[in-house]
């Protein structure tokens, strides 16, 4: 998931980029990027050091203020300091709230205003002065305090400056909206995007990210856990960028139990993309990931539930899953660590559904799995023809997750129509083969546009705008699909082989109708028209209450954008006497789907 700034910079609400100044590493005086100097040399000395109060952060920003108010140095107008852009600019709303945490210390008086600005910072939107004398910061203190903006702007910082001559160091520098998704710190407007998908499981906390390009820089659950100011924070070396790992494995759970989604545990193993620890001194990996499942689902009164209680959820998460690394079946010793991890997993929580990298032909008495994982990048001509891919997989032994999918290559670029109605035509397929297929998830899932590591994706967003990809608006035509009845369709156009389709019942938790949702993938330039036949149903279709709707554009490598966020989106329209036969049509490079209404029945549909 944390691709792309996806986490920290987007559904991750924190707006401060490198609060704890650890970004540059431990090494001081070390690189304090994005935290810029307001003043000159002869007015400000800014450098870190390891002065910090927190044990594993040990890096704070230390100011040395050379001006005044008065005397034979004074400071500019405004004062001298620093100031975070945040992530391509804080996105400040008029009216919204906005808390501000930060440690301070001094060894003088501090009078030290704290503002959200312009980008040029000559407009405040909000401040607040704070001031003491030297005996109150002469420890860490730290301060917390909520700001109201005046007005709105997209692109602002946060400055913290002052017009007092002395030496002031700072912490752990945050400022959160105090609105966010259910409350827990998750950018409001792309976590509702996401639960508009109704999502069936959340996997996290991704691939590569979760490996590391070397161990040290992997995701290492623990570090990310607890009070956000203890967590040291991790280069995000697979991508590329440094995250404080405020969005750590408390908030992954969190967010899914608040999407109402399964967790997917995605684990270290003891790889990286370039290293691998040998079986023989796993063990302590072993026990720090049982650990893991400990912190999310053990009681309150054991070592790791305890921790999560301390953070606010004395209740267990439900984790039923655990992937034991990301495709590395090919690496030397996955086998024999996989097996490792296997047995001390179940012996402590036989009920976990333990998922593996290699593929269902590997798995054996000797070697077990509950779930098989499945990667499939392919072109979009390719991924159409993959609507078939699972048609012959013998129907016993564990069911594969396809955790990672998507378009890739010339006609898939930033998210075109194609790209979406291939995969569309590959879901097609999975539900015709969910007896052996558990699950799916298209990768990646979020992107923001200042740093597209990875394209396409399903979620595009800045600081304050966001669109859906067409593969985003092609997803809400299978999100009635879990826990659905699926039905065989047989299609028959001749000399025509670019259109596949199902058929499901499924029924609405609004009204508790029942509808049969038959969706059409129409792959190529031809439009055509179809007669439907509906037979076996217990129940007949009602002439009225039925709906079409269809996902198309005028042309197949259309894309959406933030100028035309729904250039390429569903459109419905009622069916007007919908019956059993009846003729449609189909058009060219098009996803269609007929939700019909069925007459109330007491039974499901065979």
């Amino acid at each position: 998931m944390e691709i792309n700034h996806a986490g920290a910079g987007g559904l991750w609400a924190e707006l401060v980029s490198n609060r704890g100044f650890e970004a540059g590493g431990p090494n001081t005086p070390s690189n304090i990027d994005p935290w810029f100097i307001i003043g000159n040399e002869s007015s400000i000395i800014v450098g870190t050091d390891r002065t910090s109060c927190f044990e594993r952060n040990p890096v704070a920003l230390r100011m040395e203020v050379l001006c005044g108010s008065k005397g034979t140095n004074v400071c500019p107008s405004g004062g001298v300091g620093v100031y975070n852009p945040g992530y391509w600019g804080m996105n400040i709303e008029r009216r919204k709230g906005y808390k501000v945490s930060l440690h301070i210390r001094s060894s003088d008086a501090v009078s030290l205003t704290i503002s959200l600005a312009s980008s040029d910072g000559l407009h405040k939107l909000a401040s607040r002065t704070i001031t003491g004398g030297k005996k109150q910061f002469a420890k860490w203190t730290k301060i917390q305090f909520r700001l109201y903006s005046s007005q709105n702007n997209t692109n602002s910082r946060l400055q913290i400056t002052t017009t007092k001559t002395g030496v002031v160091w700072l912490d752990q520098v945050s400022v959160m909206p105090s609105d966010t998704y259910m409350g827990h710190g998750f950018r409001k407007d792309l976590a509702s995007m996401l639960a508009n998908l109704k999502p069936q499981f959340l996997k996290f906390p991704g691939g590569n990210y979760a490996m590391g390009n070397y161990l040290r820089n992997a995701f290492h659950w623990g570090e990310t856990v607890g009070p956000w100011e203890e967590r040291p924070g991790h280069v995000n070396d697979a991508w590329g960028y440094w995250t404080d790992d405020g969005l750590g494995f408390f908030e992954f759970l969190q967010l899914a139990e608040d999407l109402g989604a399964s967790p997917v545990w995605v684990v270290n193993d003891g790889a990286s993309i370039n290293e691998e620890v040998p079986t023989a001194i796993i063990a302590s990996l072993v026990k720090d990931v049982v650990d893991g499942i400990e912190f999310a689902r053990g009681g309150a009164n054991t070592t790791w539930g305890s921790v999560r209680a301390a953070m606010g959820h004395p209740q267990p998460f439900k984790l039923d899953y655990v992937s034991i690394g990301n495709q590395e079946c090919w690496m030397l010793y996955y086998r024999g660590n996989y097996q490792k991890f296997y047995s001390a997993i179940k012996a402590a929580y036989p009920d976990i559904n333990i998922i593996s990298s290699c593929d269902k032909s590997t798995t054996s008495a000797s070697n077990p799995a509950d779930l098989y994982d499945v990667h499939v990048y392919a072109s979009s001509a390719n991924m159409f023809s993959r609507t078939s891919m699972f048609d012959n997989t013998p129907r016993s032994g564990p069911k594969a997750i396809v955790s990672e999918y998507a378009v890739t290559g010339n006609d898939a670029g930033k998210g075109t129509l194609v790209a979406a109605l291939a995969e569309a035509a590959f879901l097609v397929g999975l539900e015709k083969n969910s007896d052996v297929v558990e699950m799916a998830s298209c990768a990646p899932l979020f992107v923001n546009d200042n740093d597209r590591r990875w394209s396409p994706d399903a979620i595009v967003f800045n600081s304050w705008q966001h669109y859906g990809c067409p593969n985003y608006w092609m997803l809400h035509f299978f999100k009635d699909s879990s826990g659905a009845t699926f039905h065989p369709t047989t299609m028959q156009v001749s000399n025509y082989d670019q259109m596949v389709a199902s058929a499901i019942t499924w029924q609405s938790p609004k009204d508790k109708s029942t509808y049969l949702k038959i969706k059409v993938v129409n792959f190529g330039s031809k439009a055509v028209d179809l007669n439907i036949t509906v037979t076996g149903l217990e129940s007949g279709i009602k002439s009225s209450g039925s709906k079409k709707t269809v996902l198309t554009s005028a042309a197949p490598l259309d894309e959406n954008s933030f100028g035309q966020p729904e250039k390429v989106a569903p459109v419905s329209s009622p069916v007007a006497d919908a019956k059993q036969q009846m003729g449609v049509s189909v058009s060219p490079y098009s996803l269609t789907s007929f939700d019909l209404l069925l007459e109330p029945s007491k039974h499901s549909i065979i």
